[in-house]
């Protein structure tokens, strides 16, 4: 056993000593200066990504410009702005913690939920073709004669497709749903008298997460006003989010859509489907790996 425990010992000195950080030094980096930066960057990276899927982007936004104007004010030693901004950091940095708090928690929620392995660790020389695109053909088919229907019924509706903000805080608002869009499932869902049929319904992808969902209401004084609280409504979540919604008015059975902070009326179904191409924004990628051109290295080729 003894002579066993010193080939090992041997074995180790003589081909994984260099793991030992005190010894390891490449101009001053130690393997664990390595590690940091390797930790470091993951979480830098996953920060970024969380950001951009959560309003707090657009607000980071706005941290970035007061950070630029700090650093200005400090570079032409401007005494009394700077004053006011040490005695005001704390409490800033507070109010950023109440602000966020619904993001922070959700992120603390998706950092329990994550498969970091799934994702580190793709398949290597794999040759695919990869469709991407917000939602599928058979979606646009489906909303389109949903709409067409419940417009000749002079059913009012209010769908709402969701972009890169996310719709989480007016989702909760609502009864989950997660089903498959069938223009079936929407007549039924707004149709007179129906558990459902009250608020708003939002999709995501090619499915909807929730029904009779609450929308906060447009306060632009240059809507007409005949048009009533369904379109106010879909130009509301529009103003402070950038999703676009459907609107089938329940007086006229005309088709509106909602976008930006702009209603546009009174479209017809083709009108509809262009509309809905552009926002489903999709591409085919290539991705093929070459072993005998360098591990791991991916050509990729996106065709409109």
């Amino acid at each position: 056993m003894t002579g066993v425990l010193r080939n090992l010992k041997v074995f180790y000195n003589t081909y994984f000593s260099w793991i030992k950080t005190s010894s390891v030094t490449i101009a001053g980096i130690t393997v664990t200066d390595v590690v940091e930066i390797a930790i470091l960057s993951f979480l830098v990276y996953h920060l970024i990504v969380w950001l951009r899927a959560t309003r707090a982007w657009t607000l980071m936004k706005g941290i970035l410009f007061l950070a630029i104007f700090i650093a200005l004010a400090y570079i032409f030693q401007m005494d009394t702005i700077t004053f006011l901004i040490d005695k005001g950091l704390a409490l800033g940095m507070t109010t950023a913690i109440i602000v966020f708090q619904p993001e922070l928690r959700r992120a603390l929620e998706q950092l329990g939920e994550k498969r970091f392995f799934s994702q580190l660790l793709p398949i290597p020389f794999e040759n695919s073709k990869e469709v991407k695109e917000r939602f599928s053909d058979k979606t646009i088919n489906e909303l389109v004669k949903a709409c067409v229907e419940m417009g000749k019924a002079k059913t009012g509706a209010l769908i709402v497709i969701e972009q890169n903000t996310p719709l989480a805080e007016y989702e909760r608002t609502g009864i989950a749903l997660d089903s498959i869009i069938t223009s079936q499932l929407l007549i039924n869902i707004f149709e007179h008298n129906t558990p459902l049929h009250d608020g708003a319904v939002l999709v995501r992808g090619d499915r909807i997460v929730s029904a009779t969902c609450y929308l906060p209401l447009s306060d632009n004084m240059e809507l007409s006003k005949e048009l009533g609280t369904r379109h106010r409504a879909g130009v509301g979540i529009s103003e402070v989010t950038d999703s676009v919604t459907i609107i089938v008015s329940e007086e006229t059975g005309r088709i509106s859509i909602a976008s930006k902070g702009k209603l546009m009326r009174n479209i017809n179904a083709e009108e509809l489907r262009k509309r809905l191409v552009v926002l489903q924004d999709k591409s085919v990628d290539t991705k093929k790996f070459r072993l005998w051109k360098g591990k791991g290295r991916q050509d990729e080729k996106a065709v409109k």
